[in-house]
C-alpha cells in the first residue's frame, strides 16, 4: 500500500521482521510515557540527594561517575541509597503492573492485590517462615510469598468464578474477606511468635524500605525482564478481552487460557514484589486509574504508563517516608496507605452513583 493510501492519523505505526509484527502507538500516549520516566528520573536524582547527610546533586554526580571511592559518602549511595530507589521504583512498577492486569481480567476497578488478598497471601507465607524458620527466610522468602499469593488467588478464582465475565463483585467481595482473614492469622502469629522474630516480621509487614539491597535489585529487575515482555506479548489478546467475552472468543482468543495467564502474572508480580519490601497498600489500585486519565492509549501503552506512575509513586512515598519527620522515619506503605485510602473511597462514591 502506498503512502497516499494511508489513513492520516496521530499514531505511530512501528513495522519489524519485515513487517510481520507491526505496532500502533498513540503519539501523546507515548509523549506521556515519555515525561513520567523523566519525572521518574528526576525524582529519583532528588531522592539521592536526601537522607541523613544531605548532599548537591553535583556531589551526587561525582560519586555516581566515581563508584570506586572509598569516601564515606559514596559508599552511602552507592551501597544504601542506590538500591534502596531503584527497589522502591522497581517494587512500585511490578504492583501497578498486578493492578492493572488484575482490573482488566475481572473488568472491575477497584481490583488491587493488597485489596483482594493477593499481597496478604504473600505476606502471610512470608511471616510464617520468618517466625517458624527464621534461618532460611532470606532465601526462601520470593519463593514462598508467590506460593502464598497462588494459593489465595487460587482460592478467590475458584469460589467467585461462577458467574458470567468471572463474577467481578463477588471476586471483590470474598477478596476482602479473605484478606481480612489471612491478616487476623498474621496477627495471631505475630502476637505467639518470639519477640525478636516478631518484631523482624513486623518491619517487613510495615512496607519497608530500610532493608533494601543490591540482591533485592537483582531479584526484582530479573522478573520484570522476564514477566513484562510475556506481559507485552499478551496485551493484544488481552485487548480484545476488553470486549467482552464473546467478542473476544468471536476473534480467536482462548478466553479461560488468557485469564489463567493474566492472573499468574499478576500474582507473579504481587507476589515478588510484596517478598522484597512488605505489602504497600493501593499502589496497584492508584496506578493504572491514574495512567487512564493521564493519556488514553491501548492496552500495551496503558501497562507500560502503569507502570512509571507505580514506580512514581511509590519512590516518592518513601521519599516522604524519609524527609517529612527525619529523623523518624514513616514507612512507604503506611505513606502509600494514606494516599490511597481517601483515592478508594471516592472509587467507591463513583460508582455507587453510576450505579
Amino acid at each position: 500500500m502506498s503512502n497516499g493510501n494511508l489513513p492520516k492519523t496521530n499514531d505511530l505505526v512501528i513495522r519489524l521482521f519485515n513487517e510481520r509484527l507491526s505496532l500502533q502507538v498513540s503519539k501523546s500516549a507515548l509523549f506521556v510515557f515519555f515525561m513520567l520516566v523523566v519525572s521518574n528520573v528526576i525524582l529519583m536524582a532528588l531522592s539521592l540527594t536526601q537522607g541523613a547527610y544531605d548532599m548537591a546533586l553535583s556531589d551526587v554526580w561525582e560519586m555516581l561517575v566515581s563508584p570506586f571511592s572509598s569516601s564515606q559518602m559514596t559508599v552511602v549511595v552507592w551501597e544504601f541509597r542506590i538500591p534502596r530507589i531503584l527497589v522502591a521504583a522497581l517494587v512500585g512498577s511490578m504492583l501497578a503492573l498486578s493492578g492493572a492486569l488484575l482490573q482488566g481480567v475481572t473488568r472491575n476497578g477497584l481490583a488491587d492485590p493488597a485489596l483482594i488478598g493477593i499481597s496478604q497471601g504473600a505476606g502471610l507465607a512470608v511471616v510464617v517462615i520468618s517466625i517458624l524458620y527464621p534461618q532460611e527466610a532470606s532465601v526462601w522468602r520470593p519463593w514462598v510469598a508467590l506460593l502464598g499469593a497462588i494459593l489465595v488467588a487460587g482460592v478467590i478464582q475458584f469460589l467467585s468464578w461462577g458467574e458470567k465475565n468471572g463474577g467481578t463483585i463477588r471476586f471483590i467481595l470474598i477478596g476482602i474477606g479473605l484478606a481480612a482473614f489471612i491478616s487476623s492469622i498474621t496477627s495471631v502469629l505475630m502476637t505467639y511468635g518470639q519477640i525478636d522474630r516478631a518484631m523482624s516480621a513486623l518491619t517487613w509487614l510495615s512496607g519497608s524500605l530500610n532493608l533494601a539491597s543490591w540482591e533485592h535489585v537483582r531479584i526484582l529487575l530479573l522478573a520484570v525482564v522476564v514477566l513484562l515482555p510475556i506481559t507485552l506479548i499478551l496485551s493484544r489478546s488481552f485487548s480484545t478481552l476488553q470486549m467482552g467475552e464473546s467478542t473476544a472468543i468471536g476473534l480467536g482468543v482462548s478466553t479461560s487460557v488468557l485469564r489463567t495467564l493474566l492472573m499468574i502474572l499478576a500474582v507473579g508480580f504481587a507476589a515478588l514484589a510484596t517478598a522484597s519490601v512488605g505489602p504497600l497498600g493501593f499502589v496497584g489500585l492508584i496506578a493504572p486509574h491514574v495512567a487512564r486519565r493521564v493519556a488514553h492509549s491501548g492496552v500495551g501503552m496503558h501497562l507500560l504508563i502503569s507502570a512509571a506512575v507505580g514506580a512514581f509513586i511509590v519512590t516518592l512515598a518513601d521519599m516522604l517516608g524519609r524527609n517529612a519527620f527525619a529523623p523518624t522515619q514513616i514507612s512507604a506503605g503506611l505513606v502509600t496507605s494514606i494516599i490511597g485510602v481517601p483515592f478508594f473511597v471516592m472509587l467507591l462514591l463513583r460508582a455507587r452513583v453510576k450505579a
